[in-house]
């Protein structure tokens, strides 16, 4: 499959088209930004940081990249290249932009270069905010791969031209959808997937005392969109040992959330069918 090399930064700074000279992207007011001997740069300057290592602990990035190579969220994956592989076959341009918008370890965008054999050329971007996420997804590139350009950086500042993407992802993350509309080419795609109210409800019965009632507000279209289609996906995984159960507990915001008690009893499980339920929002850009 081929692919091209995503060129489209901007200054986290000013702004400014970022342009590779060797191994340092510079804009022409002269901020310069390292390439990483791993292969990513870090778009991230510190008054966009809340604290000194936001994001995703290195714990729990090597626990996210057990569970989901282990496929279990591969239905999802699956969904997610099918609606983006269709839009990359409509769209004008020699390449096709791809943004994963709280990339992880990079399995989203990796699951799509895996199915994209027979597509126009693919330009992948993988940004997140926590550097260990953007280190682990730059050490698992190799050459039978297509190269995505790993970036340490804000959802809310994204260091991206604007109106220079096909499409952006935003998986179980944070979408800041006015800097999402900017990035995005009019009839770009927004792949957004939340979770729906099941997911993993077997482990929060365990780990919580009682549940908060399901949430049933409306939600509304997010401004500079049209909401193309909504999608549900549901099915159950069996998870079979301690150390699956604890890496689904500890790549979750649930193992801040419970109590000492309740991740005791999960600890103390040897085997746990879980409901994976999803949803999956497909917007276009107006």
């Amino acid at each position: 499959m081929n692919s091209t090399p995503f060129q489209a930064l901007a200054c986290p700074l000013d702004g400014e088209p970022l342009h590779l000279a060797g191994s340092a992207w510079r804009c022409a007011a002269g901020h310069s930004f390292d390439v990483a001997k791993q292969g990513y740069v870090n778009l991230l300057p510190v008054q966009q940081k809340r604290s000194t290592d936001p994001g995703d602990s290195k714990p729990m990035v090597a626990a996210r990249q057990r569970f989901l190579e282990a496929g279990y969220y591969q239905p999802i994956a699956q969904a997610v290249s099918k609606h983006l592989l269709s839009h990359a076959e409509v769209r004008s341009a020699s390449s096709f932009g791809c943004l994963d918008a709280g990339c992880g370890e990079g399995y989203y965008l990796r699951e799509l270069s895996r199915a994209a054999l027979n597509s126009r050329p693919l330009s992948l971007v993988g940004l997140d905010i926590s550097k260990w996420a953007v280190l682990a997804a730059a050490k698992q590139d190799d050459k039978k791969m297509p190269h995505c350009s790993w970036v340490v950086g804000s959802n809310a500042h994204l260091p991206v031209q604007t109106a220079t993407l096909d499409s952006v992802l935003c998986m179980f993350g944070f979408p800041v959808h006015h800097e999402f509309a900017r990035v995005l080419k009019p009839g770009g795609l927004l792949v957004q997937v939340e979770a729906g109210a099941g997911h993993l409800r077997e482990l929060r019965e365990v780990i919580y005392p009682t549940l908060k009632p399901d949430a049933t507000s409306e939600r509304k279209v997010p401004e500079g969109f049209v909401q193309l289609q909504t999608e549900s996906l549901s099915y159950q995984i069996a998870l079979e040992g301690q150390d699956s159960i604890g890496d689904l507990l500890a790549m979750t915001p649930h193992l801040y959330r419970a109590s000492q008690e309740g991740r005791a009893r999960a600890a103390a499980l040897d085997a746990l069918t879980l409901t994976v339920d999803a949803r999956l929002m497909i917007y276009e850009r107006s």
